[in-house]
């Protein structure tokens, strides 16, 4: 796909900004107080043979819950979390974030991030969060562990037998990619000519990386397919957040059919135990939502971010050198889809969560 390297220029810009502020998604160790969203699957989890205790999770910022460090990561700065739990906790959001409704839908507490594996054994009773913002599968402009690195971690753990096989076989894992493999390897190269071959080596590692999990003893797997890039704030803010651009998203459709086929073989060798959540269709039904469907959420404009800089050169969070607030934030952050140039609010996971409900019922 020899694509001008113009119209990848906003995904790299969104995403740069989002690496170099390591603007990931951090969900935190913060308990579940007052979850919205849907309880019906308490209802049959018990008719099946499992049920699942423990909730692994793996990937960058849309999973991650504070694993990066407070002093570079804006997500641990006002005004990250003013919606939940009312400060930061490193969650690049103002509330609670995909992990967050995952390990609610699991029926587990959201689990501790690795960062904070030393504050005592009864925390890891719901799992362990190994996710770091702004991370790939291979290594990217954060210096953090990129997936390898952390499911290096979680092998550590098991063979120093903090988690045994019971602990894996009653278990589910959540494993993000958002596309910051992609931002790095675009910052690199000026050209997107190599750009296909490169989105297949991202799919194949990450297939690996999948199996490995499996591998490991994990019995059910989720895996996020990759959302709409071009539909991300950071790519939209040229045409004034009206629409998304279609050739990023062209990219982001090749990723995801690799990623279908890859899924396709590994639940041909295993006994089915890979899930897919489709985040670029489930982020489209809601950004394309006109409040029709009874129960669903609409947002009035949702692609505009409802925490802003108040130019191109400030994001959310930024302050001058005197401490000045350099972003806007808008009066109702539930009326929003998007928090920052990247990521959804709580109210957009909650969107995003129930669009996706029928994907989940299978994990049971």
């Amino acid at each position: 796909m020899e694509l001008a390297q113009t119209l990848f220029l906003p995904l790299v810009l969104c995403l740069l900004s989002l690496l170099t502020q390591q603007s990931a998604l951090l969900v935190s160790a913060g308990h579940h107080h007052g979850h919205h969203g849907h309880h019906h699957h308490h209802t049959h989890r018990y008719l099946f043979d499992w049920r699942p205790t423990k909730l692994f999770v793996f990937g960058d910022s849309y999973s991650d819950t504070g694993n990066n460090m407070k002093s570079v990561t804006k997500s641990w700065k006002y005004p990250y979390g003013i919606t939940f739990p009312g400060k930061p906790t490193g969650r690049f959001s103002d509330g609670r974030v995909l992990t967050d409704f995952l390990a609610k839908f699991v029926g587990v507490k959201s689990p501790i991030p690795y960062k904070f594996r030393n504050v005592g054994v009864k925390h890891l009773k719901y799992g362990m969060n190994f996710a770091y913002g702004g991370t790939g599968v291979f290594n990217t402009l954060v210096a953090a562990p990129n997936m390898t690195t952390q499911i290096d971690f979680f092998q550590q753990f098991i063979k120093d037998s903090v988690f045994n096989a019971q602990d894996l076989h009653s278990s589910v894992a959540l494993i993000t990619l958002a596309g910051n493999d992609y931002a790095y390897y675009l910052a690199l190269n000026n050209s997107s000519e190599g750009f296909k071959p490169f989105i297949t080596s991202v799919v194949n590692q990450l297939s690996v990386n999948l199996k490995r999990v499996y591998d490991l003893g994990v019995k059910k797997i989720v895996v996020t397919a990759l959302q709409p890039l071009g539909c991300l704030p950071g790519s939209t803010a040229e045409l004034s957040f009206q629409k998304c651009n279609g050739t990023q998203n062209l990219l982001v459709g090749f990723h995801n059919l690799l990623l279908q086929q890859a899924i396709a073989k590994l639940n041909n060798e295993s006994k089915s135990s890979f899930i897919v959540l489709d985040l670029y269709t489930s982020f489209m039904s809601v950004l394309k939502n006109k409040g029709d469907h009874l129960g669903s959420i609409k947002f009035e404009n949702p692609l505009r971010p409802c925490c802003v800089g108040i130019s191109s050169e400030y994001d959310c969070g930024s302050v001058d050198d005197s401490g000045a607030k350099k972003y806007t934030i808008c009066d109702n952050p539930k009326s929003a889809f998007f928090w920052d140039g990247a990521h959804p609010t709580q109210q957009g996971w909650l969107a995003v969560y129930s669009a996706l409900q029928g994907t989940l019922e299978e994990l049971y």
